[in-house]
């Protein structure tokens, strides 16, 4: 039986202000609205794809390389917090945005901002899934990217063209680079592409932007946006506390710094620390906060979430949230009906949440390298966790993903288009006589506590009867300071593996009971690729000069134990992930 849609929120909507005690509601998804009308407004004109692309010519290097090594130049070496005053740094975007002259075109935007510590990218990429199959023309603006740095700007779902954006690229470097001086000087990296974003969508003239937050929130970027349609806050955790906070309380405090006088906003279950932080905050601006359960998996109608694991229900629960607002908010309840029955979602919102797609993120990719039509002795399980929260999150969705509990489900969701079904029924027979052994891939920024997030991915794997039969530990492949394909530094004999041998060692106290391992005659082969480079092998784990090598040393592996599937987890760090991808994707 079908149900009238119009009811969204127990709160009003009218002009009235706001009183605390009615402010906090707990938001169901089955309760949705929807009732919308397409219509755009020019925001900004669109930029001829034929305009000059800026002064710094290189005979060696394409446009895009050009534009790159322009970028490049606007990326900072890392400093202490304390030598940056952040405020001061937030505000001075506001005369970029003058400089480029997209005041009046963000105040037009219909945008959905988004900030957490988890869940933020899978969040957006849901909400401009719905809304994308709602009819509307959507932009997606998230970060980090992992390959190439137009993944970070979406147009309908798709990354934008390398001709718009060089020309929307040139456009801002060039009249940023001409009004700035020693006093402005050019913006920093970050803050340079949420200024492009904010360009491409307005002239691209977008139904909505969903704008992801790069880091916190109330000093980001993306905060220049005055009047968002709404706000959604994913779910809250320790991370980035050397700038956030070293508490719940504080880093709630920074994400809540999206929040805007009366501009409706969701959250998902919080640690009571920070959900009163959260509260707080939007009591004093009147902004109507209201807390979503996961999506319950009958309301998808026998669909399946386009992005596993379970916390995957909470991120899809707040992208139904915020897509059902900002259709309400944004004028878009006329003309056509969209109904739910009492025991499912809207059909364009199940397959906006079953098609969603995010690489990096619980993604599984067959190494073609070694692989053929009838195995898969190789197989990278990928997910760019990188805090103790996002960690166990990663090991549930491995530990099922390779025991196999949903063996269709497995298959169907692999990287690779080549994969028949007879092949996966040849695979899953083949099951019964190969033996599989789990190898873990790491790596994570200095700045994060390998004392955190090792045992958390130790103790949620073996919980679930998993066990990693080794850990391969390398270094950064990717430069921080340089975008594009030469971001990827050579070979370097003379690298700094310290950080590396750190991680192994922590790896090794916990597999020994808080035992350093050592190395031993049986357990220190030398592992060595073609250059004669070599790291420390110990018995449970193995320190690599670079990721080349610990790819090859992993194809080797394969090609000598026949009988034997390796599913690799790649996990600490969404840069490892980029990097792996780049390269078995090659």
């Amino acid at each position: 039986m079908a149900v009238p849609l119009l009811r969204l929120c127990s709160f009003s909507l009218s002009p009235t202000p706001y009183t605390t005690p009615s402010i906090f509601h707990s938001f169901n998804p089955t309760t949705t609205f929807l009732r919308f009308k397409l219509h755009s407004t020019l925001f900004h004109s669109t930029i001829p794809m034929s305009q000059d692309k800026g002064s710094t010519k290189s005979s060696s290097m394409t446009p895009y390389e050009e534009a790159l090594e322009a970028l490049s130049s606007l990326i900072t070496r890392r400093t202490r917090v304390g030598d940056v005053n952040l405020e001061e740094r937030f505000n001075v975007l506001f005369e970029y945005v003058k400089m480029l002259d997209l005041e009046e075109a963000i105040s037009n935007m219909k945008i959905i901002h988004v900030a957490g510590t988890k869940g933020k990218g899978s969040t957006c990429t849901f909400t401009e899934s719905i809304l994308r199959n709602c009819g509307f023309r959507t932009g997606l603006f998230t970060s980090p990217h992992l390959i190439d740095i137009r993944e970070r700007f979406r147009l309908d779902g798709l990354e934008i063209s390398e001709e718009k954006f060089l020309a929307y690229f040139w456009w801002c470097y060039d009249r940023l680079k001409e009004k700035t001086d020693d006093k402005v000087p050019m913006p920093p990296f970050f803050h340079f592409l949420a200024l492009l974003a904010f360009k491409i969508f307005s002239a691209e003239q977008v139904d909505v932007s969903i704008m992801e937050v790069g880091l916190g929130g109330k000093y980001d970027a993306t905060n220049v946006v005055q009047a968002p349609v709404v706000c959604g806050i994913t779910s809250l955790g320790y991370d980035h506390m050397e700038i956030l906070g070293n508490t719940l309380g504080e880093i709630a405090g920074e994400k809540a710094g999206i929040f805007k006088h009366r501009i409706p906003a969701f959250t998902v279950p919080q640690p009571d620390e920070a959900m009163h932080v959260l509260k707080e905050k939007a009591s004093r601006l009147n902004v109507p906060l209201q807390v979503v359960n996961p999506v319950d998996a009958r309301l998808l109608d026998g669909s399946t979430l386009g992005l596993e694991g379970e916390h995957q229900y909470t991120n899809a629960a707040l992208a139904v949230a915020l897509c059902s607002m900002w259709l309400k908010m944004s004028g878009h309840l006329q003309d056509t009906n969209l109904e739910q029955t009492q025991h499912t979602l809207p059909e364009p919102f199940i397959k906006g949440l079953a098609t969603a797609s995010l690489q990096g993120r619980a993604q599984i990719v067959p190494d073609q390298h070694v692989n053929n039509e009838a195995s898969n002795e190789l197989v990278f399980f990928l997910d760019g966790a990188h805090s103790p929260e996002s960690m166990e999150a990663c090991a549930r969705w491995f530990t099922l993903a390779i025991k196999g509990q949903d063996q269709t489900s497995f298959h169907q969701k692999m990287d690779n288009s080549k994969f028949s079904t007879e092949m996966v029924k040849m695979n899953i027979g083949e099951r019964d006589h190969k033996k599989s052994t789990q190898i873990l891939l790491f790596n994570c920024m200095s700045v994060r506590d390998p004392q955190l997030l090792l045992p958390q991915l130790m103790k949620t794997c073996a919980d679930h009867g998993v066990y990693f039969r080794k850990a391969l530990f390398v270094p950064a492949l990717s430069m921080y300071h340089k975008v594009g394909s030469h971001a990827l530094t050579p070979t370097d004999t003379n690298i700094n593996l310290s950080w590396q041998l750190t991680l192994q060692r922590v790896w090794e106290s916990l597999m020994q009971g808080n035992k350093v391992g050592k190395s031993t005659d049986a357990a220190s082969e030398e592992l060595k690729d073609d250059m004669g480079m070599s790291a420390n092998n110990f018995e449970h784990s193995a320190v690599f000069p670079s990721l080349p090598v610990a790819i090859k040393w992993l194809r080797d592996r394969v090609q000598q134990n026949q009988s034997t599937r390796f599913q690799v987890l790649v996990t600490g760090s969404i840069h490892l992930v980029g990097d792996v991808l780049k390269l078995i994707k090659k």
